[in-house]
């Protein structure tokens, strides 16, 4: 059966079966190719800022680069060479494809990996991950077992002590009844370390009631101790007035009430504050040390207003002369002496501001009264108070100087102010013991008195060795001379 070549042609042409040709290796190669440039086409596509409202399709409908449209075109291009080529040209093609709206009913893979900004969309996989918490899951090697315990902190009292003597983290949250907080404490203070023990009263002045945390902390001394000294550095005055109160410790309690006075800036706030110590428990000498206090602060503070308003006039002379530097409120006793001596020294005794007034209210000791005027009276330079401040009359009449402190005191400190040659000598002389008073003379140069001292105890060589320190010419070199020549004296040497 003879066919032509036409009819040959259109049987093999029209036949669902394939002859082999040398073309179809050529053609499944660049189909292949083909389809890994349109995967890796999706990531232009995620890239593309329009894709969040438009998104382009193919002409069967289907969205490029969806799995679907994948499938049908790898089994297209497999059944038909021309419709491969002409497929591969569309998709090659971007000026072709047809820009619909996005279905709402089905998301493409574009969308799905890209992510929507939307309210009710997908987050993209980068912001997904991103949101993800950095957590590692890998098992740690190497580690010890007693470690994994921190995990489930399943802790005895006594390895959770341990554990906080070391300088360890560990929670003491796990121990909630009173028998393990108290077993807990005593292994505390078994440890000895008073840090701890600090630790571990923290924990349980947090957790427990202040009845039950006293009562407990009663019969344990040591434990006891530590929280007083805990509650004394942080300042915490109430629960520790509440403390000493519960353990009927009435002296203390009183001198930890009278000790918030410290943090009381205004004068009058304070006075009244310690107005209502005066009738706390203290002992008989506290007692009479917290009643000075009171009134040493309310003559303070009447010193202060009425000096105040007298160096504002500018009518006192010893105000114009020697301003004040600083107020007197909240000073010591002997330093608001010492301002009275300075400036109200010749009041009467009747003023709140009269040495002599402070004196007998606050019983100042002599001595302590002396040196104190001695101090600001030689400040002033007023040596004529400092000559009274030491003469005394007997009933007799007669005057005689005096000093509690010692002359030899008095010496050094007119020296220290500065005082005349001749107040010196005058005082040296009066030193009693002789060794003494010939060293004050020679260190403060009183050539007089090292003379007279020397004639006097017959110290020939003594007086010719301090000839060789007073100048060549001058009037103690020849009164030493006249005393070596004179045949009166019988020299010991």
């Amino acid at each position: 059966m003879n066919r032509t070549k036409v009819d040959e042609e259109e049987y093999w042409n029209s036949s669902k079966f394939k002859a082999f040709t040398f073309d179809d290796e050529d053609d499944e190669l660049s189909q292949l190719k083909e389809s890994k440039r349109a995967v890796n086409s999706l990531r232009d596509f995620v890239d593309d800022d329009d894709d969040d409202d438009l998104e382009r399709v193919s002409w069967s409908g289907e969205p490029v680069g969806s799995i679907s449209w994948s499938i049908k075109e790898t089994a297209g291009n497999s059944g038909s060479n021309h419709e491969g080529r002409e497929q591969l040209k569309s998709r090659n093609s971007f000026s072709f494809y047809a820009q619909l709206p996005k279905p709402t009913s089905t998301y493409s893979l574009s969308s799905f990996f890209r992510g929507r900004t939307r309210l009710g969309s997908f987050q993209s996989l980068s912001d997904a991950l991103s949101d993800t918490p950095a957590k590692s899951y890998a098992p740690e090697l190497g580690r010890p077992k007693g470690e994994y315990r921190d995990y489930s902190n399943d802790w005895s009292p006594s390895d959770t002590v341990r554990r906080l003597r070391k300088g360890k983290v560990c929670s003491l949250e796990r121990f909630r009844s009173l028998q393990d907080k108290l077993q807990l404490l005593e292994e505390a203070v078994s440890m000895h370390d008073g840090n701890v023990i600090t630790a571990v009263l923290i924990f349980l002045k947090r957790t427990l009631s202040k009845e039950i945390l006293f009562r407990e902390l009663e019969v344990r001394q040591v434990a006891l101790r530590h929280l007083i000294h805990f509650l004394k550095e942080i300042e915490d005055q109430k629960l520790l007035l509440d403390l000493f109160r519960f353990l009927d410790r009435t002296e203390e309690f009183a001198l930890s009430h009278y000790r918030e006075h410290l943090s009381i800036q205004d004068p009058e706030k304070r006075k009244e504050f310690l107005k209502t110590c005066i009738g706390l428990p203290f002992s008989a000498e506290d007692s009479a040390h917290i009643q000075d206090h009171y009134t040493l602060l309310e003559r303070q503070i009447i010193i202060e207003a009425n000096d105040r308003r007298l160096e504002s006039a500018g009518q006192t002379e010893i105000f114009r002369k020697h301003p004040r530097k600083a107020s007197i409120l909240n000073m010591p006793l002997v330093t608001t002496l010492f301002y009275s001596c300075f400036y109200h020294y010749t009041e009467p005794e009747g003023t709140f501001s009269s040495p002599v007034n402070l004196k007998k209210t606050f019983k100042i000791p002599d001595k302590q009264y002396v040196l104190t005027a001695l101090a600001a009276r030689a400040k002033l330079r007023a040596w004529h108070d400092v000559d009274a401040l030491f003469t005394t009359k007997n009933w007799l009449g007669y005057t005689k100087k005096r000093a509690p402190i010692g002359f030899h005191r008095v010496v050094e400190i007119l020296h220290k102010n500065s005082a005349p040659v001749q107040i010196l000598q005058e005082y040296v002389n009066l030193v009693e013991d002789v060794d003494t008073k010939l060293n004050l003379a020679t260190k403060f140069k009183c050539h007089d008195v090292v003379i007279d001292t020397c004639r006097d105890l017959k110290d020939r060589q003594q007086l010719l060795a301090y000839r060789s320190k007073v100048d060549k010419g001058s009037a103690e070199e020849e009164k030493i001379d006249a005393i070596l020549n004179s045949s009166q004296i019988r020299w010991k040497n």
